[in-house]
């Protein structure tokens, strides 16, 4: 894939957080808050980051990507789409029943895809292992994981935390998507995950905070971890859940819930105005 600028970057963010809302409008079902919050993560890793051909999506040497969150799927849908795994309009069978485009990513339908995700916690392990194998095969490709904030209350995700470490997997790089919601609530009020940067770093990994809205900040994080030796790095990501819709930004019902057309119809106005804002900067 070609590299986008950064101002195209940011464009191709908000064309995405457009289809998410068209998606799941029509699907009448679906999470909204995680896809439109991680717009310009998706987009910095498909459209400048990675390694990967979309006209040859089994290419050997491509990087690999696990959405280990995988209820965020309308936002890795939409990108896919827009980077040429499939048509745009495909987008408009989310969760019809035979559709290959699932509530949660299903690898039998999408066989460009890393894994099946939907068990919360599961996709650094799943991450980890294939950039181990990487790192004994001798490979160069490097493998990125995209995480929850709220799927580190699970016990699993941190073994996962301590088998890179221990490894020194530095070929991988985890995203933590911080938008301190999840489905019943705020994260710190559910069970709260404290300070995750301190975490991460008594568990000997490289950590990064960024803004994760900051297309630029993306960059040079993911281009420090290349240049990370001995360490896995994390970089948490401080999003703002419906990002770009008003209504739903920091609102935790948001999580798991779709627009009704009056509320898609909302929605879109105020994309279109940040849309052609950045358009004409």
């Amino acid at each position: 894939m070609s590299e986008l600028s950064i101002k195209e970057l940011e464009v191709k963010a908000y064309e995405i957080r457009l289809d998410i809302i068209n998606m799941l409008s029509l699907a009448g079902s679906g999470h909204s808050a995680g896809p439109l919050g991680t717009a310009e993560i998706f987009t910095a890793l498909y459209f400048n980051l990675m390694h990967h051909d979309p006209e040859n999506p089994q290419w050997e040497d491509r990087d690999r990507f696990f959405l280990s969150c995988g209820h965020i799927a309308p936002v890795l849908y939409a990108t896919l789409a827009h980077a040429g795994y499939f048509p745009k309009s495909e987008l408009l069978t989310l969760r019809n029943l035979g559709s290959r485009l699932q509530g949660h990513p299903d690898r039998r339908f999408l066989p460009f895809l890393e894994s099946t995700s939907g068990p919360l916690g599961c996709g650094l392990a799943q991450a980890s292992g294939v950039a181990l194998g990487a790192k004994i095969d001798g490979k160069n490709f490097r493998t990125y994981c995209i995480t929850s904030d709220g799927e580190h209350q699970e016990g699993n995700h941190w073994e996962a935390v301590l088998f890179a470490a221990k490894y020194n997997i530095s070929n991988l790089t985890c995203f933590v998507d911080r938008n301190n919601i999840q489905i019943s609530g705020g994260t710190e009020e559910v069970m709260p995950l404290g300070l995750l940067k301190s975490k991460y770093e008594s568990f000997n990994w490289h950590t990064i905070e960024i803004d994760g809205h900051n297309v630029e900040a993306i960059i040079a994080a993911v281009n420090e971890a290349r240049h990370t030796s001995g360490q896995p790095t994390i970089i948490i990501a401080k999003t703002v859940p419906g990002k770009g819709v008003s209504f739903m930004e920091g609102n935790f019902a948001w999580h798991g819930k779709a627009p009704d057309a009056q509320e898609a119809k909302e929605a879109i106005t105020e994309l279109k105005y940040h849309l052609k804002t950045i358009k004409n900067a």
